[in-house]
């Protein structure tokens, strides 16, 4: 009977921390266990059972960018450049009052993002006040094509501990164009990034350091530098200058 107590009250621990937050289960982030259509996982990994978890939370890093370094041995979905894309969220997440989400490409392995969606204010709920699981937005015609990009979902939180929560996909991009511009991916409460207070109901909180994301160039593959004279290489624990006080 206390074994069975045990193994009860572990499922419940467990249950709590993979619904407490949000997560992107299509395309299938890497080790996701709630991912629709997941890859084979790479030899040593293990699977994410807390995949909704913030990678920062309070001011201290959690996980580094992506959650984990290390990509699928296959890609978790195949694109072409112009399409129309669906990305999938689980059901039971708490969506913390909305917040501000991005959905970016990286063609260097994670050093640098660049944005290609966003929803800025109440992500996760319409104009209704409905929630909102799914988004379907247009890849932009004129990203590059690469069998190893990287697709990110980031999402800073409204409401409750200030955390910053980043889900990655490694996807094949067809496509002919050898770059593309964009806005950088904003990082906030990451250490050595700005912090933002909880929202309160102003959705317009740290809106300025989006308004303000320095414009980065991403390069098809063979020529990978991806960064102009305005763009910094994102590392595990980079630094992103405060952006001014007044917003655009």
């Amino acid at each position: 009977m206390r074994s069975m107590f045990c193994r009860l009250a572990a499922l419940m621990v467990m249950a709590t921390s993979v619904w407490t937050h949000m997560s992107m289960i299509t395309p299938c982030p890497r080790y996701n266990s709630l991912g629709v259509g997941c890859p084979a996982l790479p030899p040593g990994q293990a699977i994410d059972y807390n995949e909704s978890s913030p990678i920062a939370s309070g001011g201290v890093a959690l996980q580094p960018f992506c959650k984990y370094a290390t990509p699928w041995p296959t890609p978790a979905a195949r694109w072409t450049a112009g399409q129309s894309i669906t990305v999938d969220f689980a059901e039971y997440g708490s969506e913390h009052d909305g917040g501000m989400c991005e959905w970016s490409l990286s063609y260097d392995n994670g050093k640098s993002f660049v944005v290609i969606n966003r929803v800025l204010g109440r992500c996760f709920f319409d104009a209704q006040n409905n929630y909102v699981f799914n988004y379907t937005f247009t890849l932009p015609a004129n990203v590059p094509g690469s069998d190893s990009a990287i697709f990110a979902w980031s999402w800073v939180n409204a409401m409750g501990n200030r955390e910053f929560y980043m889900n990655c996909a490694d996807v094949v991009i067809d496509g002919t164009s050898e770059s593309f511009s964009g806005p950088q991916m904003t990082v906030l409460n990451y250490p050595g990034y700005p912090t933002v207070p909880e929202f309160m109901g102003n959705y317009s909180t740290g809106l300025e350091y989006y308004n303000n994301a320095p414009t980065i160039t991403v390069y098809a593959k063979v020529n990978q530098t991806t960064t102009t004279s305005t763009a910094t290489s994102m590392t595990a624990y980079p630094p992103q200058s405060s952006p001014p006080s007044t917003m655009t």
